[in-house]
């Protein structure tokens, strides 16, 4: 975490417990997700040749999802890129930024790109709820219209993310944030990283993490139904496989989102088994989950579509069922 915002937050307190009142706009400290800057002349060219999504159509009023894949078309990390004054930000969760760096930079080779571990530079806050165009608007930053679109504005970087109410990340020098952390004090809640991600478990965005590194092809966790596969770019790096699935297999798991009690707390790459699976590799297995309450979570899960149809999916072999639904925004619908 850049160390004065830590030293910032210190101050003020912890998530929760600093005697903020519930309001219908909520601000969130996003120091656990990680960054890395892709420098250089050749920076777009090279990503192009890497990520699933098309980098020429990421601008400065554009964001995008987009994957880097294994030569099996397995996914080996999932981006959130931007368009940032220190060049195209890639963000995803901490832990999965050296293993990232190590990976991309093996297809560097002789191109003109510097990938630089940039966790630690501008400062990332989101805010959320219905009341979080408005206090955007107040002060004086503006409010992207559309999931995705993004503006840059009196040194802050505002991006709009797809959830049931509206979403925003904003990117800032550190100086900058702490006067629109203090500003937004009086008027937000301060929600934590898991309500964070809770947000996007809802919106349907599904996370890569080390315990689920190449596990998933980008169609089983619904990345083409968030425009985050192009095929009609080009080569990348796993294209063949990702082409070969959409145009000429049948896609036999996709990802739900789910329910469950239990007093085990889910984590990603947990198995899932059903009576109706046939397959070795099981049933499906999660990708991201948390709390909702009191032995009860929220998950993404990626199932065999087959066994979800059955209606029993299990977290483990004797565990508990899953209640499994198509995530709110209709993505599964949406595939047919």
């Amino acid at each position: 975490m850049n160390t004065d915002w830590s030293a910032f937050l210190a101050a003020r307190g912890t998530p929760g417990a600093n005697g903020d009142t519930a309001t219908d706009c909520t601000r969130y400290d996003l120091s656990h997700l990680g960054l890395i800057a892709v420098q250089g002349a050749d920076a777009d060219g090279f990503l192009q040749g890497q990520l699933t999504n098309d980098i020429r159509t990421l601008s400065a009023t554009q964001c995008q999802l987009t994957a880097h894949c294994s030569p099996k078309g397995r996914m080996l990390d999932l981006f959130l890129a931007l368009r940032l004054p220190a060049g195209i930000g890639l963000q995803l969760p901490r832990e999965r930024v050296a293993p990232a760096l190590k990976r991309l930079g093996l297809y560097v080779l002789r191109s003109k790109v510097t990938l630089v571990d940039h966790s630690d530079g501008p400062v990332r806050i989101g805010l959320a709820g219905t009341g979080a165009p408005r206090e955007l608007e107040r002060r004086g930053l503006p409010v992207p219209e559309g999931d995705f679109a993004a503006v840059a504005a009196d040194g802050v970087t505002v991006a709009r993310l797809p959830g049931t109410a509206p979403r925003f990340e904003l990117i800032a020098e550190c100086a900058r944030q702490i006067d629109l952390w203090d500003a937004l004090a009086p008027v937000c809640a301060w929600g934590d990283a898991d309500d964070w991600a809770r947000l996007d478990l809802r919106a349907g965005i599904p996370s890569v993490y080390t315990a689920t590194s190449e596990a998933f092809v980008p169609q089983m966790a619904n990345l083409q139904l968030l425009n985050g596969v192009s095929f009609t770019k080009g080569c990348y790096t796993g294209q063949e496989v990702v082409a070969r699935m959409q145009y000429l297999g049948t896609l036999k798991r996709r990802m739900y989102w789910a329910e469950v009690q239990t007093q085990t707390p889910p984590q990603p790459g947990d198995a899932l088994e059903s009576p109706a699976s046939t397959s070795e590799q099981g049933a499906g297995r999660v990708v991201d989950a948390r709390r909702s309450g009191e032995g009860r979570y929220e998950l993404l899960a990626v199932v065999e579509i087959a066994a979800a149809e059955t209606g029993e999916v299990r977290l483990g072999a004797d565990g508990p069922q899953l209640k499994l639904q198509a995530p709110p925004d209709g993505f599964l619908a949406a595939a047919g």
